[in-house]
């Protein structure tokens, strides 16, 4: 290993800090933990390591000593790059990487990757899911011995990468975050599903988002593929100047060479000189509305570029069904439908969410201020929208961007609580509720999985 007797600082201890800590024990490295916050314990952190692991740990502050002994940095998504911390070190030569860096340096066999501002869950683990379903298939052109589904879906791929083998196929859900401290990072195939703004209060910049999205593909070259959505701008244009073979996928018109939705059946061109292979019809899917059609096709599209064939995918997606937290159906309360689109972290998400409801609609939105604007999606509301309850740290500017778009059924609440009680006495029967925020749960959950899991019990706790 690169790392083995290194003294290998790790910043950042949530989830993906103690996997990059475990992997890099394995390694042999002299491993130290570092995480800001000073009501961190040694003692918590410790209870987290395997046994008998030996680490240096620090919280709050990092001594001198430590900082000036570190001969390689491992940092968790969570933590900005940009700090005077981080360039502290990268001013004294020391190499930065995330742990996805760090996991893709220790793992084998074949790499599927995704990224996107929207869809990667869906897409990563119906990818993931396709890949299962082949381990020891003889009809797979490239035999696939295991299959491992990481990243940013829940799974640190460092606490998975040293069980990975020649024939493993890796399917990884990777996030703008992580792709800021990849180097060697090289997938087999990867996917840019699309590119609208977010995260801007990390990234300061559309066009730093955009880069660090499209930084997916850097090292790959013409023998692999990168999937490209062609009815996004930033992804249309990155196929022209990609270095990977750009593969596109399209939900509104004929490809030459690529996979799209015609009416109502998928088709699969090759090539231009190939007559295009119908796939399936979407009304054999379980998964319902157009960027699911577009989620579907991208996963056939990266598996099928690993060898799987046709038949064997269909089988899967047919039976595939949608991911918690991501236009979840949660419980029919009084003739009112519930439904969980925790995920739904950023607008352009959130449109998705409001599209793809066919009745009368009660809207929870708000949560943490990513410097995002909420036009589109107050104009997405498209008369469905009966009441807009919002919570959290955004609910001033987004109720004050609904008013001037002449939306004004707008009720604000303090707690996810009062919110679905709220919902209760406005939604009548045959209307839905939606949690769909448009926001980060930041500052009110620790994450959108617990916001949504939350939801979901008060729900099911409302009177049948």
């Amino acid at each position: 290993m690169e790392y083995q007797g290194k003294n290998v600082l790790v910043v950042g201890l949530g989830i993906s800090g103690i996997g990059a800590a475990k992997l890099l024990h394995l390694g042999g490295a002299h491993v130290i933990l570092f995480d800001g916050n000073d009501k961190l314990t040694k003692e918590e952190v410790e209870k987290k390591l395997p046994e008998g692991m030996e680490a240096e740990i620090y919280t709050g502050f990092l001594p001198k000593a430590a900082e000036e002994k570190t001969e390689l940095v491992i940092v968790s998504p969570g933590v900005p790059t940009d700090t005077e911390f981080i360039q502290s070190f990268r001013d004294r030569g020391i190499e930065i990487w995330g742990e996805i860096e760090l996991a893709y340096r220790a793992s084998k066999g074949r790499l599927i990757a995704i990224t996107g501002t929207n869809g990667k869950t869906t897409t990563t683990a119906l990818a993931g899911q396709i890949v299962k379903d082949c381990v020891g298939n003889a009809v797979v052109s490239q035999p696939i011995g295991s299959a491992f589904v990481v990243g940013n879906i829940g799974t640190p791929y460092t606490l998975e990468a040293d069980q990975t083998a020649d024939d493993s196929v890796t399917v990884a859900e990777i996030s703008s975050f992580q792709l800021e401290t990849i180097h060697t990072f090289q997938p087999s195939v990867s996917a840019i599903l699309n590119i609208t703004p977010d995260h801007l209060n990390r990234h300061h910049t559309m066009e730093n988002y955009v880069a660090v999205k499209e930084s997916i593909a850097k090292n790959q070259d013409k023998s692999s593929r990168c999937i490209l959505n062609y009815e996004d701008a930033y992804t249309k244009a990155f196929g022209e100047r990609t270095s990977a073979e750009p593969f596109y996928f399209s939900s509104a018109r004929k490809l030459e060479k690529g996979i799209y939705l015609d009416g109502d059946d998928i088709y699969l061109a090759e090539d231009e000189n190939k007559e295009p292979v119908r796939v399936l019809n979407i009304h054999e899917m379980k998964l319902l509305g157009t960027h699911n059609v577009e989620n579907v096709m991208a996963a056939i599209a990266l598996t099928w570029s690993i060898g799987i064939p046709l038949e064997r995918i269909v089988s899967t997606v047919k039976e595939f069904k949608a991911v918690e937290h991501r236009i979840e159906y949660v419980a029919t309360k009084k003739g009112v439908d519930y439904y969980n689109d925790s995920k739904g972290t950023n607008p352009d998400a959130a449109i998705k969410g409001i599209q793809a409801m066919n009745r009368p609609t009660v809207l929870i939105g708000g949560g943490y201020d990513k410097q995002s604007e909420y036009d589109e999606w107050i104009e997405a509301f498209d008369g469905k929208v009966k009441w807009l309850v919002l919570l959290g740290q955004t609910k001033e500017k987004i109720a004050q961007c609904a008013r001037a778009h002449g939306f004004t059924n707008i009720i604000m609440a303090e707690s996810l609580e009062e919110v679905v009680d709220i919902c209760a006495q406005k939604a009548q029967a045959g209307d839905a509720v939606l949690l769909s925020p448009a926001c980060a749960s930041w500052g009110m959950f620790p994450n959108y999985e617990v916001r949504g899991k939350i939801f979901k019990e008060l729900v099911h706790k409302l009177e049948d």
